[in-house]
């Protein structure tokens, strides 16, 4: 087994004042053991991107006057026939060209997908079109409950309030029926649904309660994706893992005040405790 073999993925995410959730993704596909991560981040944060980690390629792509990723160089630099996998969204920003890139993106790309954050929000009101470009290729999507609202406003769908699990469960089925894809929707015992699949998860703790950390999923599931499972399996793997990273971190750091980077450097020993035969070298 070689590099090549652990999956190439492809993360584009970062804006002016978030190059940490580029960073943070990246970080997620590291330690999720992916065997190329390649950031593709606007100019003014590459060179913050590019010294947060040396084992990560980085690439600068033109930006605006507020420093947001533009469309048109994005569209020429982003290498998609490189990536097996392709993470989208963290720290993207919102509005003036991002909802077609993102589109053309999730549209263009033909191995599986992870849509976070920004990602979600620029899609919410044509996200329906964008998914049907998908049948028959893995997709993911990773809300939390705001971002799981606004897609289904877009959607037409309508809203529910109750925030127990049978709810949230409701809510992330009915949308992975509607798209035909995987739903996160995180938060306290989060949810995985397809169409025909449910997973509730056991793992995690109040003190991921900050920052950074869904962006570390967004690189793990991502990194999960690229060494062959299927979507759903990816998803499951990833939050199980993910929030039992953060178990580690509470019982080493504290209950709270831990980050999300200490999250993602207990990533490998939460994967061996929860490995399976296709995950990781072997």
């Amino acid at each position: 087994m070689h590099k090549g073999h652990a999956g190439r993925v492809a993360v584009l995410a970062g804006s002016r004042g978030m190059s940490g959730a580029a960073v943070l993704s990246a970080l997620g596909a590291l330690r999720g053991g992916a065997g190329l991560v390649r950031v593709y981040c606007p100019e003014s944060v590459h060179p913050i991107v590019a010294a947060s980690e040396p084992c990560l390629m980085t690439v600068p792509i033109g930006e605006d006057e507020k420093g947001w990723i533009v469309s048109g160089p994005a569209v020429k630099q982003l290498d998609l026939d490189w990536a097996d996998v392709l993470a989208i969204g963290p720290g993207l920003g919102q509005g003036l060209g991002r909802p077609e890139l993102v589109s053309f993106l999730v549209r263009e790309f033909d191995g599986p997908v992870v849509v976070d954050a920004d990602g979600l929000n620029n899609l919410a009101a044509t996200a329906g079109k964008v998914w049907q470009s998908r049948v028959d290729r893995a997709t993911i999507i990773t809300p939390h409950p705001g971002e799981m609202a606004r897609l289904r406003a877009g959607a037409g769908m309508s809203p529910i309030t109750n925030k127990g699990d049978d709810s949230r469960i409701t809510i992330a089925h009915e949308y992975a029926c509607y798209a035909g894809i995987t739903v996160v929707l995180k938060g306290h015992r989060t949810v995985v649904c397809t169409p025909s699949e449910v997973y509730v998860n056991t793992t995690g703790n109040p003190g991921m309660a900050t920052g950074g950390m869904g962006d570390v999923l967004t690189g793990l599931i991502a990194a999960l994706l690229g060494q062959g499972l299927d979507a759903f399996a990816a998803a499951r793997l990833g939050v199980y893992a993910h929030g039992l990273a953060a178990d580690h971190c509470a019982k080493q750091i504290g209950p709270i005040g831990y980050l999300a980077r200490d999250v993602a450097d207990e990533l490998p020993a939460a994967l061996y405790q929860a490995s399976r035969a296709r995950i990781g070298f072997m």
